[in-house]
């Protein structure tokens, strides 16, 4: 099985909780849910300011990862600063779900 890599914006993947989302060094990719098939796994290997995960998952999975094939879901622990004033969030995993994909016939 051939991986190939594919980077996506983080602001992209990660949506309202982009902003306060910790920045991650690696961590699984599921398929379906957490406790589903193992695909690979996401960093960010491109740089802090690259501002993009990686995706390290078999080349099936990303080209129907870039044509919007499968949504996000998260697995991550909410933490506080010592004021409790400023939440962030570090992601523990991330777990694709797949869309039914809807074809338009001419």
């Amino acid at each position: 099985m051939s991986y190939s890599p594919l980077a996506i914006k983080r602001s992209q993947v990660l949506g309202d909780i982009y902003k306060n989302c910790d920045p991650v060094e690696s961590i699984p990719v599921f398929l379906n849910d957490h406790s589903g098939e193992l695909l690979g796994h996401v960093d960010e290997s491109l740089g802090p300011y690259a501002d993009a995960f990686v995706f390290h998952l078999p080349e099936d999975v990303c080209k129907k990862l870039s044509s919007g094939h499968y949504s996000f879901w998260f697995d991550y622990d909410v933490l506080e600063d010592q004021n409790g004033k400023h939440r962030h969030f570090k992601l523990n995993n991330i777990t694709l779900v797949g869309r039914k994909i809807v074809s338009r016939k001419a």
